[in-house]
């Protein structure tokens, strides 16, 4: 029987997740500037550093492709615009600490939620999540 309401449970989950056609935008301004929880607490961003895109690009493909691509929802959300959906700061966060984001954070909670899978944590340096939000910003601008 506890198995039962177990697969009704994830089935109800997953029916949820494929009808939700909304896109992924902060419902409100304290999400707009929600920093997340981790060792980042302030970015400043200033103009594009095409190095820093290239190893950033670099990064994600060997990292974070077999889970996320930029264009299309896979194993984890569709990434293009995601500098506009999320703060510097809580994209680093995610990034450097998804094991407390999803125990913690009220978006990151959410992210769990629709897509089932918690992300791996890839042990990266505050630099290469730099690099990869640098790259991000390119996949959001160059729209």
């Amino acid at each position: 029987m506890k198995n039962k309401i177990v697969f009704f449970f994830v089935m109800l989950l997953l029916i949820s997740a494929c009808n939700s056609t909304e896109k992924e935008k902060p419902s409100n301004k304290a999400e707009a500037i929600d920093k997340g929880i981790g060792p980042i607490k302030n970015v400043e961003l200033g103009k594009i550093d095409p190095a820093l895109v290239k190893k950033g690009e670099e990064t994600f493909v060997a990292k974070c492709s077999a889970c996320h691509k930029i264009n299309k929802r896979f194993v984890g959300p569709a990434l293009k615009g995601v500098t506009e959906r999320r703060s510097p700061e809580w994209i680093m966060n995610m990034i450097l600490n998804p094991d407390q984001m999803v125990k913690e954070d009220p978006t990151a909670k959410k992210l769990l939620m629709e897509y089932l899978t918690q992300m791996a944590n890839q042990n990266l340096t505050k630099d290469e999540a730099r690099s990869i939000l640098e790259y991000f910003r390119t996949q959001t601008e160059n729209k």
